[in-house]
């Protein structure tokens, strides 16, 4: 055992195919001594449906990285894996940053910016996301920070 183990949070990401072409993929945070508070698992981000398929392809090489394909899941079945805090971060980050996004180039913008991140600004803006009062507030601003303005190509 490493002698930081136990001291870093421990992260589940769970995919679950509800149909055909409907795939759903979530990070939680699981109970660990390095939480004591969190008494069962915690949802911090997930994505579905056209927002998920514009991003899948970035997904898929994340995933394939922590061992986990879900290319082959079928209707109705789940799959669940343990994922690194450094991936864990930017993949709910990505989640929330995305969900409620419609432009294809923001989108991709801020799923670059995204992927760009240290460890720390990642963490740093998903606790932002996490604990804040208005979470949507922090999610717009990253979004604002991360999109490339049209006039500055």
């Amino acid at each position: 055992m490493s002698p930081r183990a136990g001291t870093t949070p421990v992260f589940e990401l769970r995919a679950r195919k509800r149909g055909p072409g409907d795939l759903v993929v979530e990070v939680f945070e699981l109970p660990s001594v390095a939480t004591p508070g969190l008494r069962e698992p915690r949802y911090v981000g997930g994505l579905h449906g056209r927002n998920l398929a514009l991003v899948e392809h970035r997904l898929l090489k994340q995933l394939k990285g922590a061992g986990l394909d879900v290319t082959s899941l079928k209707t109705g079945e789940a799959r669940r894996a343990r994922l690194d805090e450094d991936r864990a971060l930017r993949l709910a980050l990505g989640f929330r940053v995305l969900a409620p996004m419609r432009s294809r180039e923001n989108m991709r913008s801020c799923a670059d910016g995204i992927d760009a991140m240290g460890k720390e600004e990642a963490a740093y803006w998903l606790g932002m996301a996490l604990h804040r009062k208005h979470p949507r507030r922090v999610l717009n601003a990253l979004r604002v920070l991360l999109i490339e303005p049209k006039g500055r190509g």
